[in-house]
């Protein structure tokens, strides 16, 4: 499922992902002491310009995500990835953003890839909130989602990106 297409879809996703999102990053926050490149958390690089494509990746257990992208302009920026799962391991979630709210690079392409799970909500924006500034996402035009990758949408993409948020349902076994 990708971002809701009804109004009402929208408000149930809008109240919800926040919530979930805090939850996650509380236990992220909780879970320190785990193994290199499967703990929780937030980890911090830079997004570099100059054409060329760059990855970014987080794994905790079997689920992991993925940011690949091409920016120019300006030099390095720092950038944040946060990945978490759910207390019921029913959730897998993966936020990017930039923690300065606006990014002044100019994306020529983006996409965010999970492995473990299936995309159940996702949303890019061009302007991350910081201080007053509220998160403005991108038109529904400028990207596409699909069950693993949210992406920029060739042609349509106006190439400013400040935050991914990524929610993905992981498999689980029945009894």
């Amino acid at each position: 499922m990708a971002a809701p297409s009804r109004r009402s879809g929208r408000r149930v996703w809008a109240a919800l992902v926040p919530a979930a999102l805090l939850c996650l990053a509380a236990r992220a926050a909780a879970g320190a002491g785990t193994a290199p490149g499967t703990e929780p958390g937030t980890a911090e690089f830079d997004v570099r310009p100059g054409g060329e494509v760059h990855s970014f990746s987080r794994s905790l257990g079997d689920y992991s995500c993925t940011f690949t992208y091409s920016a120019q302009g300006g030099t390095n920026e720092q950038w944040q990835m946060n990945v978490g799962v759910s207390e019921d391991s029913g959730l897998f979630s993966c936020s990017i953003w930039r923690p300065q709210g606006k990014s002044y690079l100019f994306f020529t392409q983006f996409k965010a890839e999970v492995k473990g799970a299936k995309i159940e909500y996702a949303m890019a924006y061009s302007q991350a909130a910081v201080g007053a500034q509220n998160d403005i996402p991108l038109k529904q035009e400028e990207f596409e989602v699909t069950e693993t990758t949210v992406s920029h949408r060739e042609g349509k993409f106006r190439f400013e990106l400040s935050k991914l948020v990524v929610v993905a349902k992981t498999p689980r076994d029945e009894l």
